[in-house]
């Protein structure tokens, strides 16, 4: 693991200790947490996408927020469900939104998952065509999106048109280096495998097909080596990038106890684990939660073989707890990055945390 981020689902809610309360709340307090883990020392700020929901839906002005309030973190989405938008639309907004934050959108597409609307991107105006598939249609739109970020003509030109005979309009702005910064999320082993075919980096969460029984990390590195075997059969240059997400809880004060102790003590007795389930029509292995001290968390994650092997580890996080809270976690994983790739040689979140407020530095976003 070279990198690690977290990946908000953007849940609001007025539940009793929600501190993200209203759309508005959340808008806010994601753009904070994006300034947490930069000030934290994190690689990534990403953000789930979902339609008809009390969480995020639309990305790209969130993202372009993020982007305009920091300097370094990458900025993601985990992922756009592309049935719903329009390619050609999608691909002005990304390019304006990268510009902003200076090259560094990470943008994750896939067909999308069960969700709460009986045919959501119809009612949107994308009802699928007759005799296409889900994922054919995604596919198609994800295909016409690349094409346009990559600067090649789309438009013909008409009358009042700037450009030399032959040539077609492309779509502005124009970012470049964004065509290589596209991951799609892939549930699969022959979804992995058909993403490095197309050439774009692979996403895998904490849900992913097959119920062997095997542990996630096990199932997840057999997608990451099939993935990665395509990428270099199909001739695509460059070295393919790779994430997976996982649940990781840091216990590293009386506060974060107060919140994590309960799954901690699951844990002691076994029954955090692992679990095979049906979602969707198919057989799916769903990822435990790593939660404890920050040995135990080293110790474990050191035992999953797709951590091991990914680039990059994205944090789901408790965002309704707020940016201030999970400002202090983010230290915490930031360290455990730094220790699961030897270099971390500085003091526990805990120390770092105190020494700032000693000095009377801000110690939240």
């Amino acid at each position: 693991m070279q990198n690690i981020g977290f990946l908000s689902f953007g849940w609001w809610s007025g539940a009793p200790g929600s501190m993200v309360r209203t759309p508005a709340d959340l808008m806010h307090d994601t753009i904070a947490l994006a300034e947490a883990a930069e000030d934290a020392g994190m690689d990534g700020a990403w953000i789930r996408i979902h339609h008809y929901e009390q969480n995020t839906s639309s990305p790209f002005p969130l993202l372009a927020a993020m982007g305009a309030r920091t300097e370094r973190v990458e900025l993601g989405t985990g992922v756009i469900n592309m049935r719903y938008e329009n390619p050609l639309y999608m691909a002005e907004a990304a390019g304006t939104a990268d510009l902003i934050s200076g090259g560094r959108l990470q943008l994750g597409v896939s067909r999308g998952s069960p969700e709460p609307a009986a045919d959501g991107p119809g009612t949107f105006g994308y009802p699928l065509p007759v005799g296409t598939l889900p994922v054919e249609d995604a596919a198609q739109r994800i295909a016409q999106f690349r094409h346009a970020i990559s600067g090649a003509g789309i438009a013909e030109p008409g009358a009042n048109a700037h450009v030399r005979p032959g040539q077609k309009l492309p779509i502005t702005p124009q970012s470049p280096g964004l065509s290589e910064r596209i991951w799609y999320g892939a549930g699969g082993e022959e979804s992995a495998r058909k993403v490095g075919e197309l050439g774009m980096n692979l996403m895998s969460s904490t849900l992913v097909e097959g119920g062997s029984g095997e542990p996630l990390g096990v199932i997840q590195s057999r997608q990451i080596a099939a993935f990665r075997e395509a990428w270099e059969q199909a001739g695509h240059g460059g070295v393919p990038r790779v994430s997976i997400s996982r649940s990781i809880m840091p216990i590293i004060d009386d506060e974060t106890a107060a919140y994590f102790g309960g799954m901690l003590e699951r844990d002691r007795m076994g029954a955090n684990r692992d679990q095979v389930g049906s979602i969707d029509n198919f057989i799916a292995t769903f990822g435990k939660t790593y939660v404890g001290d920050m040995d135990k968390l080293e110790a474990e994650l050191r035992e999953d073989e797709a951590v091991q092997t990914a680039d990059t580890v994205l944090v789901t996080i408790p965002n309704q707890l707020g940016a201030d809270f999970n400002h202090r976690t983010f230290f915490a994983l930031a360290e455990l990055r730094d220790r699961l790739s030897g270099e971390h040689t500085g003091p526990s979140p805990a120390t770092a945390l105190q020494a700032r407020s000693d000095q009377g530095q801000r110690v939240t976003a």
